[in-house]
């Protein structure tokens, strides 16, 4: 690469190379995801995962245009592209690797089969190689078979929170807060903020199109191409990753409209497999796969484990530009418990409770709803809270939803 060199080798990965130039050149430093300055960049390996279409693959050409002045001293692949069909990902590296290349920005692993042993091995072999992957938020790569998580620091990148989305706008500009500090200091954070905006209006241009940095770009169109990001993760992504036919595929888009027409739904899984032509197991995997996915976010009495696959009590859509895009009707009381639970679950445990609406971290304890809201379920229960649409300020223990947004 940094030498000229006119063998048919060189010739032959032309296609990727310009390829890699040209994702590179669209990519700007103005607009970092949360997740970015929070990784250990200084990490051997760096494993990725998240949901299509959330900004992994800008991350990556990120890190590249900031570290390196000459981009021809990394190399970025994408596993998805038509040149692996001829040709090694092995192969590839260790062409590179012996001119002088140690650094790889790797995309789409989950797509080429092998990878983690390839990585594995290429990692064994070449002690100064280092190496960053991404993958569907349908790989478990904290296990993978071969052992890859002594070797690795491993990231999950969510969809764009409220208060990404507001500095995505250039609307305000504020710090992720915790949330015990939201909690106990929710009303001068409010105020602050209120101060230099019309909070309200943003937070409902968010709900329906703010979470996939891809919205943008799309404008008008954005519902029918998160319908088509859903589309390639059910048709392409979760057959890479688990085995499954086409009439199980079928039946998972079913399952999802089924789910999408009567959020949140609260299943019979014994009914709602039967109606499916499956049995009661099949159906829980596909539950759990599509929240894997980060398409639905299941509601469990227990903390969630995907090795343990309980019977979920409610069923959402996995977050309000999903309810915009696939349901035909908007509930905004399930609207606002969707952003909740999706905003939450982003960086802590959200539980189905004996009272009220959520249990976040097996401690706070929350209802949602309007301004009329009152503490009738939950009152005199030690930290509970409501969470409240449609208020830019609240007071005590009502603390505005929007606020959850500032989470991450």
């Amino acid at each position: 690469m940094r030498q000229k060199d006119t063998d048919m080798e060189l010739t032959d990965i032309r296609p990727i190379v310009e390829f890699y130039h040209s994702k590179l050149a669209q990519v700007t430093l103005d607009f970092k995801r949360y997740l970015y300055p929070r990784i250990n960049w200084d990490s051997r390996v760096i494993g990725i995962k998240g949901e299509r279409g959330v900004g992994k693959t800008t991350m990556l050409l990120q890190r590249i245009k900031e570290k390196y002045s000459n981009p021809d001293d990394t190399f970025y692949i994408s596993l998805d592209h038509y040149w692996f069909g001829t040709h090694q990902l092995q192969d590839l590296i260790e062409f590179l690797y012996k001119r002088g290349i140690t650094e790889f920005y790797i995309d789409e692993v989950h797509k080429y089969k092998g990878w983690s042993t390839i990585l594995k091995n290429l990692v064994d072999q070449y002690k100064d190689l280092r190496i960053v992957y991404t993958g569907s938020s349908l790989l478990e790569i904290d296990n993978a078979k071969v052992d890859m998580s002594r070797r690795q620091t491993s990231y999950t990148l969510k969809g764009m929170s409220f208060r990404e989305y507001l500095a995505y706008e250039d609307i305000v500009h504020v710090d992720a807060i915790s949330l015990e500090d939201l909690l106990k200091n929710h009303i001068t954070i409010s105020m602050d903020i209120t101060a230099k905006t019309k909070i309200l209006v943003a937070f409902e241009a968010y709900l329906r199109s703010g979470i996939y940095p891809f919205y943008k770009e799309a404008g008008l169109d954005f519902l029918v191409r998160l319908k088509e990001v859903v589309d390639t993760v059910i048709e392409s992504d979760l057959p890479a990753v688990e085995k499954i036919t086409y009439d199980t595929i079928e039946k998972c888009k079913k399952l999802l409209m089924i789910i999408a027409e009567n959020v949140p739904l609260q299943p019979n899984v014994n009914r709602l497999s039967t109606s499916l032509g499956t049995t009661r197991d099949s159906l829980l995997k596909l539950l759990y796969n599509l929240d894997k996915a980060e398409i639905l976010e299941l509601l469990t009495v227990e903390l969630k484990s995907y090795k343990k696959l309980v019977n979920p009590e409610k069923i959402y859509l996995g977050n309000t530009n999903l309810m915009y895009a696939f349901s035909p009707k908007i509930d905004v009381g399930t609207l606002r418990e969707t952003f909740f639970i999706d905003q939450l679950s982003a960086i802590g445990t959200v539980q189905m409770p004996l009272k009220g609406d959520f249990l976040v971290n097996g401690k706070y304890l929350f209802e949602v709803g309007g301004e009329s809201k009152e503490f009738d379920q939950i009152a005199g229960i030690p930290d509970s809270y409501l969470a409240i649409a449609g208020i830019e300020t609240g007071y005590s223990a009502r603390i505005p939803l929007w606020m959850f947004g500032l989470l991450y």
